[in-house]
This record gives C-alpha cells, sequence and structure tokens, in this order.
C-alpha cells in the first residue's frame, strides 16, 4: 500500500497533483440560490384548504405529539366527565328505588 504514496513526501509532485485537478468556481449568487430553495422546501404549501395546511403542520413530530398529549389528555377529561354524570345518575335512580315503592313507579 505504500507503493501508492511513494511520491506524497515530494512537494514539487503534491503541487502539480493539486494543479492537476483545480476546483471549479461556483455560479454567482450560488449561496443566495441555495439558501432561497431550502427556504421553499421548508416553507408550508399554500396550495389546497386549510385542512391540508393542518395535515402537514400535524404531520410535523413536534406537533404531532403535541396533539396527541392533547388528544389524550381531551379523553381523559371528557371520560372523567361522562364517568361522574353516570355516576351521579346511578345514584339518583338507586335513592329512588329505595324510597319509593316499584308499585307506584
Amino acid at each position: 500500500m505504500k507503493e501508492n504514496h511513494q511520491f506524497s513526501d515530494d512537494p514539487q509532485i503534491s503541487t502539480l497533483l493539486r494543479q492537476a485537478r483545480p476546483a471549479p468556481e461556483l455560479p454567482p449568487r450560488f449561496q443566495q440560490q441555495v439558501w432561497g430553495r431550502i427556504k421553499e422546501a421548508e416553507a408550508p404549501a399554500s396550495s389546497g384548504s386549510w385542512l391540508d395546511g393542518l395535515a402537514n403542520l400535524l404531520l410535523r413530530p413536534s406537533f404531532a405529539l403535541t396533539a396527541a398529549a392533547i388528544m389524550l389528555v381531551a379523553g381523559v377529561l371528557a371520560g372523567t366527565l361522562d364517568g361522574r354524570q353516570a355516576a351521579r345518575h346511578d345514584a339518583q335512580m338507586n335513592y329512588l328505588a329505595s324510597v319509593e315503592p316499584p308499585a307506584v313507579r
């Protein structure tokens, strides 16, 4: 493997090798064009309905995690409220059954 690098210590050959492969020059305003393309790719698509925009927003990982956590908390709260109402209704029915005779109902 050292045979391939036998001339690497010679500064004249190193200079000639660097000159043999000149770096191509970039076109004018290359960096501005690259950053412009990056901004366009990151910008949300303006075409489509508000539902498409919402779907694009929710498909981003950070927003998707936040939305899932909000929906989980909302589900727990809705279940708790519904459970309280059901328990209250059952308690009322049990009280009426114990106070009022079945023949009256």
